[in-house]
């Protein structure tokens, strides 16, 4: 179930996307609401599931990942994948997905030889195909509540994009 969000609600997903680490005064300068007020609503997001969690966007390369890759895997037993994911600090990201594939996993690794080792990996399990990432155009996209009064809008503006 969809809790109900007002736009105070709304504008303070917003801006906490944009910067978590906002303080609970400037949160409430921005959404035009008390720091208790504010406060009070961020817990019940909280409380909701809505806000799930608080993390730091990094720069993989300033860290010495000089390569991002998609892989792409076929059909395995999931356990067997999910136990490799959990054992493979280079997976940023593991998702099982319907489709051609089976898995999608966004990996970061230090160079070509270090994405040959983790691409083994995977291959012992079942057949991988793998996508470099040149340019990343957009990550971290913001998302909003979706639109109560019509789903269907977002669909329109993309289409008329």
């Amino acid at each position: 179930m969809i809790p109900h969000l007002d736009d105070h609600d709304t504008r303070i997903l917003a801006e906490l996307q944009r910067d978590a680490r906002l303080s609970m005064a400037e949160l409430g300068r921005r959404v035009q609401l008390s720091q208790p007020g504010v406060t009070e609503r961020v817990r019940k997001l909280e409380s909701a599931g809505v806000i799930t969690g608080y993390t730091a966007k990094v720069d993989l390369g300033k860290l010495g990942y000089g390569i991002r890759a998609l892989l792409r895997l076929g059909r395995a037993e999931s356990s067997r994948v999910t136990k490799v994911v959990q054992q493979t600090p280079e997976v940023v990201n593991a998702y099982n997905v319907a489709g051609q594939d089976n898995w999608l996993l966004e990996i970061a690794v230090m160079d070509v030889a270090h994405l040959d080792a983790v691409i083994s990996k995977f291959g012992q399990l079942t057949e991988v195909s793998t996508a470099v990432i040149l340019h990343p155009v957009r990550e971290h996209q913001p998302m909003l509540p979706v639109p109560r009064d019509d789903p269907r809008t977002i669909i329109r503006k993309v289409s008329l994009a």
